[in-house]
């Protein structure tokens, strides 16, 4: 009995869905440690943790519309826009860096509040609108910033971008704290169900009394506040406010996202599959750097690392299907 319980239990913790890159974080940090011995060094694997921090934040903002069933192809620009305001407003127009940051959270919240307004009261399909508005976004990018970087960053300011506490970055620290209240939110609070709900069946939720439209409004609202974030985090480690920031953020908030348990389809998210999918994400393009693999083919790396991640989901799914149809098969031929 003990040894069915045990192998019962064994099922059931790899049947979770954060137990796939877990596992995969595992191999690939043993092999990476094998072939290369400063992998597993202090220096990188903070390095490492502070650009997986980072990585959560450009994950959730795009995350936190596609748990209601969207996606978000401006995120990146609006990490860029934010970007180039909080370095604008301290280099150009010398405001302290507490008041340039507030500008820069600002940002997020209206970016994100001009998208989930088109998608709700337009009509329009998310990916036809967040397309617009990136074309939006980059054009003002350009003009404010002239393709310029604004380098005068205060000392100060880099402290959480670069230093730590007990060996680990002030950025994992703010990481885990957010995924936290994020498992919170979604769990225990009505807000959260609702949010949830709307991207499990918008259709069903509406009907169930849930403003859905508030939902989405919110989801995208979520999305600039967390693509703000990454931004500012991102000046803090490079003490650079540098207008091409962004630009390559799609495929790795997907990535992360999608790795880390967080459906296409909506309704699901999964705070530890995130936290993994991040380390999952910089231990690749960490290794292939040091295996001096060929950097020119990084995204295809991750673009095939995406499509296996989506391949395993579509397959766990379909065998999850033929077991439940096998089950009432069998009770049915045992009625009859």
């Amino acid at each position: 009995m003990d040894k069915r319980k045990t192998s019962g239990g064994i099922k059931k913790l790899l049947a979770r869905s954060e137990m796939t890159v877990i596992l995969a974080v595992l191999v690939l940090g043993m092999i990476f440690s094998v072939f290369s011995s400063s992998f597993l060094t202090s220096y990188n694997l903070f390095n490492m943790s502070r650009t997986a921090a980072i990585y959560i934040f450009i994950a959730l903002g795009q995350a936190a519309v596609v748990i209601v069933g969207g996606m978000n192809l401006a995120l990146g620009y609006m990490g860029g826009l934010t970007v180039v305001i909080t370095g604008y407003t301290m280099e150009i127009m010398g405001f302290p860096a507490v008041v340039s940051v507030i500008a820069g959270l600002l940002v997020g919240v209206a970016t994100g509040l001009v998208n989930g307004i088109i998608i709700t009261k337009l009509k329009l399909n998310s990916f036809v609108a967040t397309l617009a508005t990136s074309f939006i976004y980059t054009g003002l990018i350009n003009g404010i910033s002239q393709g310029n970087p604004y380098n005068e960053i205060p000392d100060g300011f880099t402290v959480i971008g670069r230093g730590g506490f007990l060996g680990i970055p002030y950025l994992l620290w703010l990481a885990v704290v957010v995924l936290i209240v994020l498992a919170y939110f979604f769990r225990f609070t009505v807000t959260g169900r609702r949010y949830l709900a709307t991207g499990g069946n918008q259709e069903a939720a509406r009907l169930s009394g849930v403003n859905t439209d508030k939902m989405v409004i919110l989801a995208n609202v979520a999305s600039g506040v967390f693509a703000a974030i990454a931004g500012i985090l991102w000046i803090s480690r490079t003490g650079s406010a540098q207008p091409s920031t962004g630009g390559d953020w799609m495929v790795t908030s997907f990535a992360v996202a999608v790795i880390g348990g967080t459906l296409l389809k909506g309704g699901v998210f999964n705070s530890v599959g995130v936290f993994f999918a991040s380390f999952l994400i910089v231990m690749v393009r960490n290794g292939l750097v040091m295996l001096q693999a060929n950097v020119y083919f990084e995204q295809a790396y991750l673009g095939l690392i995406l499509l296996l991640a989506v391949s395993l989901d579509s397959i766990k799914q379909i065998i999850s299907e033929r077991r439940l149809k096998k089950e009432l098969k069998d009770q049915y031929s045992k009625a009859g």
